[in-house]
């Protein structure tokens, strides 16, 4: 009984080392499973954000063609109606489905801004279909879509945590815009 005794502190030593090393173990992995699912989230909200922001700029860019002619110095390359409208339809329909990804993945100030941005687009869709009037200034529309858009990126980069400063293009493009030469009167 004595050698028991004697040796009772060194297995109690033992015994809490190993339930130490158990737990210290448990808890790395269960830290570094985390930080596993985190970048794994990262990456896919990531991709839900270019993809939707790749499907806008695809409706974006159509209805700039169908459009061209109602913007005097328009770059945009002018596109049959008919053609157009198919292109819309196929840009809507991918649109739609990347929008869900974005609902699933997307915090709540990136999925609002995204919606705003889209808004600002439909304008444009709306006059490319011919359900809407044309402005007497179209460069409105335009303008809101490029400050729609840098809301949207600031809000996912912010989202992603990603840093380096302002990305925002609607100033320049702004100034891009008044630099367009006006078509006059007989032009």
């Amino acid at each position: 009984m004595g050698t028991l005794l004697t040796q009772l502190p060194a297995l109690l030593g033992v015994l809490v080392g190993t339930l130490g090393t158990i737990l210290a173990t448990s808890l790395a992995d269960r830290a570094r499973w985390r930080r596993s699912q985190s970048v794994r989230w990262d990456e896919r909200r990531l991709d839900a954000y270019v993809e939707y922001a790749h499907a806008l700029k695809e409706s974006h860019m159509v209805a700039l063609r169908m459009t061209a002619d109602l913007r005097p110095g328009s770059h945009s390359h002018p596109i049959d109606r008919d053609d157009g409208l198919v292109r819309l339809a196929e840009s809507d329909a991918r649109r739609t489905i990347v929008w869900e990804n974005l609902l699933l993945l997307g915090d709540e100030p990136t999925v609002v801004a995204a919606a705003g941005w889209r808004d600002a687009i439909w304008q444009v869709e709306r006059l490319a279909r011919g359900v809407s009037e044309a402005p007497s200034d179209i460069s409105g529309l335009l303008i809101q879509i490029n400050d729609a858009r840098d809301g949207y990126y600031r809000a996912a980069r912010r989202s992603l945590g990603v840093r380096g400063g302002s990305v925002e293009q609607s100033a320049a493009l702004r100034q891009a815009m008044r630099e367009l030469p006006v078509a006059g009167p007989g032009s």
